[in-house]
C-alpha cells in the first residue's frame, strides 16, 4: 500500500513502563528503517518555549536589512549568522529561503600543520543586538532538543540490539548540534518552486518544528513524494546520513525536498540538527542477523559524495557545498 502519512509515535511510552518503552523502541526502528521520518508527540517541550521560538523567530526576520546583514555568514568562517535570500545551494539549485544558522558557542580552534580542516567549523555564534532575549531561549531550546535526540539515539541502539549507551561517546563531551531558523517567501504561483532542493540530512537525526497550520515539506517513499504538513504539538524526525552508516543502511536517511508557499504567505520552520563532535567516528552497531540481512547498504545519490567516516569531514564538504560565498571569503586556502 502507498504510505498517505507519516507515522506518529507518542515520546512519553518511553517513560510508561517496560512494556510501553519496549514497544516504542521496536515502532521507532520499524518507523526508521521504512520510512525515516515519523512524527513525535509526547515529548514534553513546554508549549510557552515553543510559542518564544516562534515569535522571536519571526521578529528576527522583521528587523531592518542592514540589521540582519550585520550578521551575514560570510563575516563568519563558523558559516553561522544570516544567509540572505538565494544565498544557499542545494544539489547545485538556488534555495529560495532566508535563515540565521546557530551552533554551541565555543572559542574558535587554532589553524595550524597537524590541525583538521573540520575544526574551522568550532566557534562562536552571531547574534542580533537588538534582540538580547534570542539567545537565551535559543540556548534553552537547542538544550532540551538535545536531551530528547539522545534519548530517540538510545531507543535505537537498544532495539537494534545494541548497549544503550552506543551513541554516547560520540555525543558526550563535544556534540556539535546546529539549529537553523527559516523563513519561507511565498514564490509558487501556483506551480511549485523550490524552497530546500531534495536532499539527505548529512548528520545524525534532525528534529523539525514548523508553524502551525504550515506545509511544505515532502518526503520520498517508494517513487513517491508525501506530504508532511505540521501536526500541532509535533515535531518532524528523521535520520541522516551518519546514522544510515553506522547501521550499514538499515536505517534510512531518506530525501526530502521543500516546496515555496504562495505567493503572498510565507512559512516559519526551525529545524534542529543533533550531530557527534566533529572528530567522532559513528559506532558500528552490532546488528543482529535478523537486522542485518535486512540492511540496505548506504543510499546511492549521484547529486553527492560518499558519507566519510569522520563526521566533521562530512560537515566541512556539505558546508563548503551548500555557501560558496562564505569560502571564498573565510577559507579560500581549502579551494586549492
Amino acid at each position: 500500500m502507498a504510505l498517505e502519512s507519516l507515522p506518529v509515535l507518542d515520546f512519553s511510552r518511553l517513560s510508561a513502563g517496560p512494556q510501553e518503552a519496549e514497544g516504542f523502541r521496536n515502532d521507532l526502528r520499524d518507523a526508521m528503517h521504512e520510512v525515516g521520518f515519523l512524527y513525535l508527540t509526547g515529548h514534553g517541550v513546554p508549549q510557552e518555549l515553543t510559542d518564544a521560538v516562534l515569535d522571536l523567530s519571526r521578529r528576527f526576520f522583521e528587523l531592518p536589512e542592514e540589521q540582519k546583514l550585520a550578521l551575514e555568514n560570510t563575516n563568519s568562517p563558523q558559516f553561522r549568522g544570516y544567509t540572505r535570500m538565494g544565498g544557499e545551494l542545494t544539489a547545485g539549485e538556488v534555495d529560495w529561503r532566508e535563515q540565521i544558522d546557530v551552533g554551541v558557542d565555543r572559542p574558535a580552534v587554532e589553524r595550524g600543520p597537524g590541525i583538521p580542516d573540520y575544526w574551522r567549523l568550532e566557534g562562536p555564534n552571531l547574534w542580533p543586538e537588538t534582540l538580547p532575549e534570542m539567545r537565551p531561549v535559543v540556548t534553552e531550546w537547542m538544550d532540551r532538543l538535545s536531551v530528547i535526540s539522545l534519548e530517540l539515539l538510545r531507543a535505537l541502539a537498544l532495539s537494534l540490539g545494541a548497549p544503550e549507551d552506543s551513541f554516547d561517546a560520540a555525543f558526550a563531551e563535544r556534540a556539535f548540534p546546529v539549529l537553523k531558523i527559516v523563513r519561507y517567501p511565498g514564490e509558487s504561483d501556483p506551480d511549485p518552486k523550490q524552497g530546500v532542493g531534495q536532499h539527505r540530512d548529512g548528520g545524525v537525526i534532525t528534529l523539525l518544528l514548523v508553524e502551525p497550520g504550515k506545509g511544505g515539506l515532502q518526503v520520498e517513499h517508494d517513487g513517491d513524494w508525501i506530504d508532511a504538513p505540521q501536526v500541532p504539538g509535533a515535531f518532524v524526525v528523521n535520520i541522516g546520513e551518519m546514522l544510515e552508516l553506522a547501521t550499514n543502511g538499515y536505517l534510512k536517511a531518506t530525501l526530502h525536498r521543500v516546496i515555496s508557499p504562495l505567493r503572498g504567505t510565507d512559512r516559519i520552520s526551525v529545524p534542529f540538527f543533533y550531530n557527534p563532535a566533529l572528530d567522532a567516528t559513528m559506532p558500528q552497531l552490532a546488528e543482529n542477523p535478523e537486522f542485518q540481512e535486512k540492511a540496505r547498504g548506504l543510499s546511492v545519490d549521484p547529486t553527492n559524495s560518499p558519507i566519510l567516516q569522520t563526521y566533521g569531514d562530512n560537515a566541512l564538504r556539505y558546508r563548503m557545498r551548500a555557501h560558496p560565498n562564505v569560502v571564498a571569503a573565510q577559507h579560500a586556502d581549502l579551494l586549492n
